[in-house]
C-alpha cells in the first residue's frame, strides 16, 4: 500500500509535501508551485471582492422578511460606506486565501502526478484521503483568519480601524474561543468542495485535450474558464450550506440580539424558519463570482507556472 504522505512544516501556515524528487527540490519546483497557487488566489479574490462581500452580507442578513436581493444588497452597502466599502475585508481575505490556495494547488499537483501511474482505485482513494487530512490541518489555521474576515467584511464604517484592532476587540470582548467559531462546518466543507472542484476541473480539461488537443497541451484560456466554472459550481452546490452556517456562527456575536447557536442548532433554526432553500441565502452573488473568481484563479495559476518554469 502507498505510504502516508509526509509533510515538512514551514512556519505556521505552509506545509510542503515531502514527495518531490531531488531534481525538483534543487530547481525550486515546490516554491514555484506555492507562489503560482498563492498568486492565483490573491488575484481572483481581489477582483471579485465586492461580490464576496455581498455574499457574506446576504448569508447573515437576508431572510424571508427583508427580501434582500443582489441589487438591494449592493445599494445598501454603497449607501452605508460608499463604493470603497465593497472591498471591506479584502486585505485579510488575501492573507487567508494566499497560503490556502498555494497549498491546495501544490497538493493537487503532487497527487495528480502520483496517481497518473496508479490503476488500483482503492490505492488512489487512500492517497486522496491522506491529502484531505493535511488540508483539514491547514483549515484549522485559516479558521482564525476567516473569523476576522467575516467581521471585517460585515463591519460598519469606523467600527474597526485595522485588522489588529478587530482582533484585539474580539479577544477582549469574546475571548480566544471566538477565533474558532465555525471550525467544524469549515472542516467538513473542505472535502466536498476541494475534492469535487479539482476532480471535475482536471477531468474536463483532460477530456478536452484527448479529443481536441492532439497537437498541443495548452487548452487555451476559454477552455480553462469553462472547466473552472463547471468544477467550482459543482463543488459549491455540495458545500454551500456548511459555508453559510460557518459564516453565521462567526458573525453571531457581532449582531445585536442574535442567539449564540451551535452548528446543528443553526441548521435546525434556518430550516424551521426558512425551509431548505434558506441554506442557500447569498448563493446568487456566489455564483455570479464563479466565472471571474475561480476561472481567473486557474488561468493565473497555469500562466504563473509557465512564467516560473514550473510546468
Amino acid at each position: 500500500s502507498l505510504p502516508i504522505l509526509k509533510v515538512l512544516d514551514i512556519g505556521e501556515c505552509l506545509t510542503v509535501p515531502d514527495e518531490f524528487s531531488v531534481k525538483e527540490k534543487e530547481t525550486g519546483m515546490w516554491w514555484k508551485q506555492l507562489i503560482a497557487g498563492g498568486m492565483a488566489g490573491a488575484v481572483s479574490r481581489t477582483g471579485t471582492a465586492p461580490l464576496d462581500r455581498l455574499k457574506v452580507f446576504m448569508q447573515v442578513h437576508s431572510s424571508k422578511s427583508n427580501h434582500i436581493n443582489v441589487m438591494k444588497g449592493l445599494k445598501g452597502m454603497i449607501a452605508e460606506g460608499k463604493l470603497r466599502s465593497l472591498w471591506r475585508g479584502n486585505g485579510i481575505n488575501v492573507l487567508k486565501i494566499g497560503p490556502e490556495s498555494a497549498i491546495k494547488f501544490m497538493a493537487y499537483e503532487q497527487v495528480s502526478s502520483q496517481i497518473s501511474g496508479i490503476k488500483n482505485l482503492e490505492r488512489c482513494n487512500s492517497m486522496l484521503d491522506n491529502v484531505a487530512l493535511h488540508m483539514k490541518k491547514d483549515k484549522a489555521i485559516s479558521t482564525r483568519l476567516k473569523v476576522l474576515k467575516t467581521r471585517l467584511t460585515l463591519r460598519k464604517t469606523s467600527q474597526y480601524s485595522s485588522i489588529a484592532d478587530c482582533a484585539q476587540k474580539i479577544l477582549k470582548n469574546e475571548g480566544v474561543r471566538a477565533f474558532y467559531k465555525g471550525y467544524l462546518p469549515n472542516i467538513l466543507g473542505i472535502v466536498p468542495y476541494a475534492g469535487i472542484d479539482l476532480a471535475v476541473y482536471e477531468t474536463l480539461k483532460n477530456s478536452w485535450l484527448q479529443n481536441h488537443g492532439k497537437d498541443t497541451r495548452d487548452p487555451g484560456v476559454l477552455v480553462l474558464l469553462l472547466c473552472g466554472t463547471v468544477s467550482s459550481t459543482c463543488g459549491q452546490l455540495a458545500s454551500y450550506p456548511l459555508a453559510l452556517v460557518r459564516t453565521r456562527m462567526q458573525a453571531q456575536a457581532s449582531i445585536d440580539g442574535a442567539p449564540q447557536q451551535s452548528m446543528s442548532g443553526l441548521f435546525k433554526h434556518i430550516i424551521s424558519r426558512e425551509g431548505f432553500l434558506g441554506l442557500y441565502r447569498g448563493i446568487a452573488p456566489n455564483f455570479m463570482k464563479v466565472i471571474p473568481a475561480v476561472s481567473i484563479s486557474y488561468v493565473v495559476y497555469e500562466n504563473m507556472k509557465i512564467v516560473l518554469g514550473a510546468t
